[in-house]
């Protein structure tokens, strides 16, 4: 399996963090060829990012069963039951605000990605497809996420 960026996140947040996503504008440089893949992009209010997490690396031998952002307040889960950046295969899916489309540019809200983050597909946020009715999510996830958007 071959997968190529289709852009760069250039972001002011230059390492990871663990708060204050929400307030943070980024942009996102396609490769001027997939310019035209923007076309219509602005009649959406938010899109889903994909992208490779590229300075996480993952151990098995650590990462596979760990307490989420190794917080001793946080039950150990499997690296599938967490958010973790640290994954086997470091992909990354956020939604992001649209707020501006120009040339190869999209402009963003909210995106949890740092500065020269490779982007591999970017998708319309639809409710029919990414808003579950009636989905749980566990105690401890809510807490671990105070003040990360």
């Amino acid at each position: 399996m071959q997968i190529e960026a289709v852009g760069v996140v250039r972001s002011p947040v230059r390492e990871a963090v663990e708060a204050n996503w929400g307030d943070v504008v980024a942009e996102i440089h396609l490769r001027p060829e997939l310019a035209p893949g923007l076309q219509g992009i602005e009649q959406w209010s938010h899109v889903m990012v994909v992208y490779s997490m590229h300075e996480a690396s993952f151990d098995p031998e650590k990462d596979l069963v760990h307490r989420p952002r190794d917080r001793a307040d946080m039950p150990e889960l499997g690296v599938f039951a967490q958010r973790d950046r640290v994954r086997p295969n470091g992909i990354g899916v956020s939604a992001a605000e649209i707020i501006a489309v120009a040339d190869n540019v999209l402009t963003v809200r909210r995106l949890d990605a740092i500065d020269g983050t490779p982007v591999l597909d970017i998708k319309p946020w639809a409710e029919v497809y990414d808003n579950v009715s009636g989905a749980l999510t566990p105690f401890w996830f809510l807490r671990l996420m105070q003040g990360y958007f």
